[in-house]
């Protein structure tokens, strides 16, 4: 089960998100750090969160046959968190579509994600409200790619820390399942 998968690892998930947390935070603390900065930055954490859900995906394989949605969820942020170190310059121009394409494609995967999960655990609405801010989020950044880059930096301090927060509440929404499905086996 998915569950399972995730109750396994709910301190990886615990650790995502005091990870976006502390990214969001540094963001609204210091509004003047530079775009390239700021790249450099994003590329680390979707780099950390990528392998993160790669990690849970590999270690749940044999448990569950929806564990490729994680396996995807973690390419894609492996991918994009790649992708931002070559010519962090140039990557800086294009940022906020890297953040937006990344936002939009791990938040329809993880949708799907939730859905599996809602016949297994109670909460998985946590992943699939993220997940729907993770789209809205993307969907803003591509309607409005001109706005002022303080905005954006606000709007990606803001994004990173909501969705800290409701990866938080999921690792502990999911760290008793685990012992829940193994004292149902037993």
């Amino acid at each position: 089960m998915l569950a399972n998968i995730l109750s396994r690892y709910w301190w990886l998930t615990l650790l995502r998100g005091l990870i976006w947390i502390l990214f969001g935070i540094v963001v609204f603390t210091q509004p003047t750090i530079s775009l390239v900065t700021l790249t450099l930055t994003f590329g680390v954490f979707a780099l950390v969160d990528g392998i993160s859900n790669v990690m849970h995906a590999i270690g749940g394989h044999r448990n569950n046959e929806h564990w490729w949605i994680l396996l995807l969820i973690g390419l894609c942020g492996i991918g994009i968190g790649l992708l931002t170190f070559p010519k962090p310059a140039i990557t800086t121009l294009v940022l906020l579509f890297y953040v937006a394409i990344w936002a939009i494609g791990t938040g329809l995967l993880e949708i799907v994600a939730a859905i599996h999960l809602r016949k297994e655990i109670h909460g998985e609405f946590w992943l699939a409200l993220a997940r729907l801010l993770s789209i809205a989020f993307g969907m803003l950044l591509v309607a409005r790619p001109a706005a002022g880059v303080l905005s954006v930096l606000w709007l990606i301090a803001g994004y990173a820390t909501a969705f800290g927060v409701m990866l938080v509440v999921l690792a502990f929404r999911v760290r008793g399942v685990g012992s829940r499905f193994a004292a149902a086996r037993a």
